[in-house]
């Protein structure tokens, strides 16, 4: 069992550091930074480390994995007002398992799953994962098909549309992702879409720059996450 000794405070400052790098972006570039959401990403990460983000004040959380945080959720204390978004690769055999834990899935990239995810009758908010990238490692739906799954998210009568989401390829440099958020906005844009889930901990002032409303923000917030068990 990993220490969790020392992480709550420094979890708290950390939260205070990203919120000043997005208050310094947000006003570069004439945007309210009220405007702008951050998902703090607790992917590995241990209970005791969401609860310490939730006393530090914030309340939207993003998980990778569905059975991990169906774990996690077993062991949360009550949060009342905190929101939880899937922001994994979601397989078509856990849509259900996380219909049930998740507020907002931020990977939806079809229409069949789609249709599952309506299927089991609670509403959740969806952003729909474009893949802007060719490497293979990514997912998400091909530009050419958005429009045929936004038809079918909107015939649904328990999804709401948030927003876009993409992944670009990974860059030591945050400049390398500029092109991706851009084109993630210029594709919601001409589709009349106002959210973007875009940018993370190394990129987030350049996604806010290219008009992110959700940031995905972990390393940043937790710090390094511990490593797989042998």
């Amino acid at each position: 069992m990993p220490s969790f000794e020392g992480r709550p405070p420094a979890i708290a400052g950390r939260l205070a550091a990203v919120r000043e790098r997005i208050e310094a972006a947000a006003e570069r570039v004439g945007r309210d930074p009220a405007s702008i959401a951050v998902i703090a990403v607790s992917k590995r990460k241990p209970v005791e480390d969401i609860v310490a983000a939730y006393e530090a004040g914030q309340r939207d959380f993003g998980e990778n994995y569905v059975q991990e945080f169906a774990a996690k959720s077993e062991l949360l204390p009550p949060l009342d007002d905190a929101r939880f978004h899937f922001i994994g690769k979601l397989q078509s055999n856990k849509a259900g398992k996380a219909a049930g834990l998740f507020s907002t899935i931020h990977t939806l990239d079809s229409s069949k799953l789609a249709r599952r995810l309506d299927r089991f009758g609670k509403p959740l908010e969806v952003f729909l994962e474009v893949k802007l990238s060719a490497e293979e490692s990514k997912s998400g739906m091909d530009p050419g098909l958005l429009g045929a799954v936004l038809e079918d998210v909107a015939a649904a009568s328990n999804l709401r549309l948030a927003g876009l989401m993409t992944m670009p390829p990974w860059n030591a440099d945050p400049e390398h992702a500029r092109p991706y958020f851009r084109h993630l906005r210029e594709l919601a844009e001409r589709h009349g879409i106002g959210g973007l889930s875009m940018g993370m901990s190394h990129d987030l002032e350049v996604a806010i720059e290219e008009g992110a409303t959700h940031l995905r923000v972990g390393t940043a917030i937790f710090g390094p996450r511990d490593p797989l068990p042998g």
